[in-house]
């Protein structure tokens, strides 16, 4: 089973409970692996504390010149739908953060003036971190494209075990590409009006894909908004919830697990396991014929 544990916003704890969930099943002796696919600002190792053993560089082509001047008839650019091109007199510039590698400007060249090179986006980093496989993310300063990083994350993935999916908060294609790689989806949400409005719109990002969804609600207690009736309106089951704990907060500012200091929270992830273990044993004919 592939787990995308993800969120409408950032901050809700959805590092917390990718993280707690990685390390109850490790303890249960389940194969378990964790993917911190928030590649821009990836922190789960701060918590499960892996050893990494390699680094892969990933990169993705860009086109450029491989003469120093052409006709300059700008067909590239008009065609490129990234404004990655910019047609000179005689020579294309080539901005390449912009390109999004579709090599439709090589196939319009008349001139065939273009060739793909490689331009690297940041690196996969994979270890252990005692018996879970870990792997991690880290896009380059600078750079825009996270997608393709996640991407060659989600290609790392075994078919064995239980995998947790770390996505990056929101909505936007970096989430959506760490939540295709998944069979399920837990939502961390909260009991505030931004996580009201951003949990529907993760709603919808996980129903345009085709994904279950589940709700965990978290710090309950320290914000009022009324959460029922959205996940009944979405057919969002909740499956857990997690009161506020100001244990949890004090072994997240020290980079330590809290599920042994918090009560709460322990329950829990008792909770969404059973709840996950008993949907999986009933859906697992559909999602895995």
């Amino acid at each position: 089973m592939k787990i995308a544990v993800a969120s409408g916003k950032g901050g809700t704890g959805k590092t917390l409970i990718a993280t707690h969930l990685a390390w109850a099943l490790a303890r249960a002796g389940e194969p378990v692996t964790y993917v911190d696919a928030d590649v821009e600002a990836p922190n789960g190792h701060l918590f499960l504390r892996p050893e990494i053993a390699e680094e892969r560089p990933v990169s993705v082509a860009v086109p450029a010149m491989v003469r120093p001047t052409c006709a300059g008839c700008g067909d590239c650019a008009r065609a490129c739908a990234f404004h990655a091109m910019l047609a000179a007199k005689d020579r294309v510039i080539v901005l390449p953060e912009l390109c999004h590698s579709c090599g439709l400007c090589l196939e319009i060249c008349p001139e065939r003036v273009l060739e793909e090179r490689p331009r690297r986006l940041g690196v996969v980093c994979e270890g252990r971190a005692g018996p879970i496989r870990f792997l991690s993310g880290v896009l380059d300063v600078g750079e825009a494209r996270a997608t393709p990083l996640i991407s060659a994350l989600a290609s790392s993935l075994s078919a064995e075990g239980t995998t947790i999916i770390d996505a990056p908060p929101g909505t936007s294609c970096p989430a959506m590409e760490a939540v295709r790689a998944a069979d399920l989806v837990v939502l961390v949400t909260e009991p505030t009006p931004f996580g009201l409005h951003d949990f529907e719109l993760a709603v919808q990002m996980c129903r345009a894909l085709g994904k279950r969804a589940y709700a965990v609600l978290n710090r309950v207690g320290l914000g009022q908004t009324p959460m029922d009736e959205a996940f009944a309106r979405h057919g969002t089951p909740l499956v857990a919830s997690i009161g506020f704990d100001a244990a949890i907060s004090a072994a997240s500012a020290e980079g330590r697990m809290a599920d042994e200091s918090s009560e709460t929270l322990k329950k829990g992830l008792l909770e969404l396991l059973l709840r996950l273990g008993e949907d999986w044993q009933s859906l697992s004919p559909a999602v895995n014929p």
